[in-house]
């Protein structure tokens, strides 16, 4: 698995609605070249609306991140493999993308596991169960980015 950052990971998703049109401020991921060119490639296939909600402009204009709605649901990809991960973690499995939920108990942070670059997913609940949200990118996710022999990840 190709490491998701190149530099120190972010440890959590800050996200903040910019007063003056600024649009939503969160950390920008940095992958390395492919994973790079995956995430890229990702991002022409997001839809433009999620859980109903438009999709808004992220302060960062790159195709790591994109965001919808208010309050925000936030998008990255090329994060680092999650901490929280281990072989015996519980894993949602969505279009046969498998997503870690965070935390166990009751997740607002979903990452896509087993592939070439991480996905990062936060919906806040408001927005009830993700199930929707989780297929809509999935189904970019299977699309855009290859999936790892297992055990690989």
């Amino acid at each position: 698995m190709r490491k998701g950052a190149a530099g120190a990971a972010a440890t959590g998703l800050v996200l903040l609605a910019g007063c003056t049109g600024g649009g939503v401020d969160m950390p920008v991921p940095e992958p390395d070249a492919e994973t790079a060119e995956l995430c890229e490639g990702l991002a022409e296939r997001l839809p433009e609306t999620l859980f109903g909600q438009e999709r808004t402009q992220a302060q960062a204009d790159s195709p790591l991140v994109a965001a919808w709605g208010d309050p925000v649901i936030a998008l990255r990809c090329g994060v680092p493999r999650p901490d929280a991960y281990r072989p015996d973690s519980e894993l949602m499995v969505v279009d046969e993308v498998a997503w870690l939920p965070e935390p166990q108990d009751e997740p607002t942070m979903y990452t896509a596991m087993a592939r070439e670059a991480y996905v990062e997913l936060s919906v806040p609940a408001s927005y009830g169960a993700p199930a929707q949200g989780l297929v809509a990118i999935s189904e970019a996710i299977s699309a855009e980015i290859p999936a790892l022999p297992p055990g690989e990840y």
